[in-house]
């Protein structure tokens, strides 16, 4: 998502924002991540322009870091709005030297970790409901016999 001021930083590279050891040039938003947003997040400002938009900010601004250091695809905007992304090679974009640069590919919204205690520890929260989903199983399977 380039800026309508400028699209570049200089007429040869162009213009990106590095988060670790990428350099994104560009955010899209999946179906699914537009509808949890709406869901969890904001039901007013819910089309895809607004919410790339919102994150390009946040990526210029160092509003967004990983949730956890290790792992690359759980993200955080101002300690409090968890996202998960993934990244791609953008196609078209190169950096000056020639070394591909990174479309962000925006896939889910987890919520707000003020709103919800659970998103404090993604990983104790994923098994929990991990155990959750196989105990409905075992009891659904149980009525069925």
């Amino acid at each position: 998502m380039k800026d309508k001021m400028t699209s570049r930083w200089n007429t040869y590279e162009s213009f990106h924002i590095e988060l670790g050891d990428k350099k994104v040039v560009d955010v899209i938003i999946t179906n699914h991540a537009r509808e949890r947003w709406q869901d969890r997040i904001e039901g007013e400002k819910t089309g895809y322009d607004d919410i790339a938009k919102y994150i390009w900010d946040c990526l210029k601004q160092g509003r967004v870091a990983p949730y956890y250091r290790n792992e690359e695809d759980v993200y955080v905007i101002d300690e409090d709005l968890v996202f998960v992304a993934e990244f791609a090679t953008s196609l078209t974009e190169t950096d000056i030297i020639g070394n591909p640069l990174h479309q962000m590919v925006v896939v889910t919204f987890l919520g707000r970790m003020s709103e919800t205690i659970e998103l404090r520890d993604l990983k104790s929260y994923y098994s929990w409901l991990r155990h959750s989903r196989r105990m409905t199983l075992v009891k659904n399977s149980r009525k069925r016999k």
